[in-house]
């Protein structure tokens, strides 16, 4: 129904994902192969052989809408949390997250083209 392609960066921003303490997941700063889980760039290949599809020249444009677009949720879970208004208990612990996703949005954004 959506573009193959937003999920599947969507899916590949746990590669990327900064490290918190508020439950959102990361693959950083774990040894994948014990995991069974592959390496990013062995993934994007299984999807490649999988799909004939390549979208490598793509994932910066992807990833930074993606992060960008986790980062506006977040913040606005947050803001629900400053309003007493969330309906997690957990909502606030959102916070620490919104800074570092815009930046590793920004980052990609950047290796797309933008300035």
């Amino acid at each position: 129904m959506g573009d193959p392609l937003a999920d599947f960066s969507y899916h590949l921003m746990q590669w990327h994902m900064p490290p918190s303490d508020s439950g959102v997941g990361s693959l950083l700063e774990h040894d994948l192969a014990p995991l069974g889980i592959p390496s990013l760039s062995a993934y994007v290949e299984r999807y490649v052989e999988r799909t004939g599809l390549d979208p490598r020249p793509h994932l910066p444009v992807y990833l930074a809408y993606n992060f960008f677009r986790l980062a506006a949720i977040l913040q606005g879970i947050v803001g629900r949390a400053r309003d007493g208004t969330a309906t997690s208990e957990k909502a606030a612990a959102m916070a620490p997250l919104v800074r570092p996703l815009a930046v590793k949005a920004w980052d990609f954004a950047r290796e797309a083209g933008a300035r």
